[in-house]
């Protein structure tokens, strides 16, 4: 099956759809693809915190200082004066004047900004701790008010290139460019071949690389990975953020506990209740995330525990009642039996954020021309070694606007013979199905390399043996990748391992300590 677009977006998170409602508002012929069945699957529904926005008394030095601070100055300039100039406004121009959403308010009617780590104002706009579901609701009905299509359960397999797939020996001395995309619709094993003018890759980040997450099972990096291998450049990727507070418990996993919560005054507490964090910093309990999960994770080692403890309880001083203020969380843990207005939270660091990915520029544009990529499959630079908290659904949001600007204003459509000249995607003739225990099995393997030797604190050594374990996985992977029968756990496998051997080269180059990256 071959089908034609003037855009292909991959991806339904903020960035993805955000970039679709521009496109299509610009007149362009625009398709959504998510590999998952339920569009709402993505890292931006299980946003908690909230977004950095407009304020009035704030202002464009101090959010730049702030993200330059957090970022170890490592950070790109123009993309974070790009990002404080136009980045805030643009939350109440498109989310709330456009998507009408209606963030939380003070008793007084006022809009509620709080606190997170890192921030020297008070100018986090949330809605509760609800707040990327939320946004994700309003994208998925203003897209389906526009009548934007949105195919689910459609997995990307590789990014279509004239030097690597054309029959046309001449577009072997071309420049790279993308015309489309290989994708597998799940349910039926059918592989499309999809053309596009454009590509914008939107398909969030690593999280599902490492044994503890934050991020959902679908975070495994399939854009960067596509990317990677259709030649484009990749930066920074040594730098993971690990969150320093997902929920410690047998039966709930991959819960997030919002940083917000310490900028609404919690503590980190020993389990004999001492606070350590001004061992750590003067910055305390507001410390940036590398430092603050450093110590939690120094902490358990020192004490032999397996996990710290949060407490909201003692310390809330918000206007609005702490089971409303973070009903999610509130409603959460009472589940595991936690009752967070009345105890601690156990707690443990989590690989949380990617500030590394596919290299774009200010108008997210990769290195090969027609492929964009937005949020956090790229990297603008904006986040430098560490990503200020409440950053991420912005800069999304942001880079979404200025990859469909561009791509509007200068649209010109491939060449139809030149598409004629792609061939559809072929299976082996003899393909065979694995056995999924055999993939669970090598994703265990993956997540506990990468946890062990690539995770909050990193030795030389580690890395190599990470790396030697990595290339042993690659080649039984890849090998039987190419005698498969294709679906969407294989894919995400090979995708995987991929995105892990990255991650480890960058880490291994990078001698230095900063940020995230940390090499005892």
């Amino acid at each position: 099956m071959r089908e034609y677009f003037d855009v292909i977006v991959i991806g339904s998170g903020v960035a993805g759809l955000s970039a679709a409602i521009y496109l299509k508002e610009a007149g362009l012929d625009v398709v959504v693809l998510t590999k998952e069945d339920n569009i709402e699957e993505t890292n931006t529904n299980y946003a908690q915190g909230g977004i950095i926005a407009w304020k009035e008394g704030d202002n464009r030095n101090k959010l730049i200082q702030d993200i330059l601070s957090a970022g170890c100055n490592y950070n790109n300039t123009k993309a974070v004066e790009l990002f404080a100039e136009k980045g805030p406004q643009l939350v109440f121009d498109f989310f709330i004047k456009k998507l009408g959403i209606k963030f939380t308010q003070t008793s007084e009617g006022k809009l509620d900004y709080t606190e997170e780590a890192a921030h020297s104002d008070r100018r986090v706009l949330h809605f509760e701790d609800h707040t990327g579901d939320v946004i994700q609701s309003n994208l998925i009905e203003y897209t389906k008010k526009l009548g934007i299509p949105i195919q689910k359960g459609h997995t990307a397999i590789d990014l279509i290139t004239n030097n690597h797939h054309s029959t046309d020996y001449q577009e072997f001395y071309k420049p790279r460019e993308v015309m489309g995309v290989y994708i597998l619709e799940n349910n039926t094993g059918i592989i499309k071949t999809y053309f596009a003018h454009r590509v914008i890759l939107a398909t969030g980040g690593i999280g599902n690389l490492y044994q503890y997450t934050t991020n959902p099972p679908s975070a495994t990096g399939d854009g960067m990975s596509v990317a990677y291998r259709a030649g484009a450049d990749i930066i920074n990727a040594e730098f993971i953020q690990f969150h320093p507070t997902s929920l410690f418990h047998r039966d709930i996993k991959r819960f997030l506990i919002s940083e917000s919560l310490r900028g609404e005054g919690a503590k980190l507490i020993d389990t004999q209740g001492r606070k350590f964090m001004e061992d750590y910093s003067p910055q305390k309990d507001l410390a940036p995330r590398d430092i603050v999960a450093r110590a939690i994770y120094k902490e358990m080692g020192k004490t032999g525990s397996g996990y710290m403890l949060l407490d909201i309880a003692s310390y809330y001083q918000g206007d609005i009642p702490l089971k409303e203020r973070f009903s999610m969380i509130y409603k959460t843990c009472l589940q595991g039996g936690i009752d967070i207005t009345k105890e601690p939270i156990p707690i443990v660091p989590a690989a949380h954020y990617f500030c590394g990915g596919i290299k774009v520029d200010l108008k997210g544009r990769s290195s090969i021309k027609n492929l964009y990529a937005v949020g956090e499959v790229s990297c603008t630079g904006l986040h430098g070694a560490n990503r200020l908290a409440s950053s991420s659904l912005l800069e999304g949001l942001l880079w979404a606007k200025l990859a469909s600007e561009d791509i509007s204003r200068n649209f010109e459509k491939i060449d139809r013979k030149r598409l004629d000249s792609i061939p559809d995607w072929e299976e082996p003739e003899f393909s065979e199905e694995f056995d999924s225990l055999l993939l669970q099995q090598d994703w265990k393997a993956i997540q506990l390399t990468m946890w062990n030797y690539a995770g909050i604190i990193r030795t030389s050594k580690g890395l190599d043996r990470a790396m030697a374990d990595l290339n042993y996985y690659s080649y039984r992977i890849f090998k039987f990748y190419k005698q498969a029968r294709l679906n969407k756990e294989i894919i995400e496998l090979r995708n995987a391992v991929v995105n892990a051997s990255i991650i480890v080269r960058a880490a291994s180059r990078n001698k230095q300590s900063i940020g995230c990256h940390y090499v005892k």
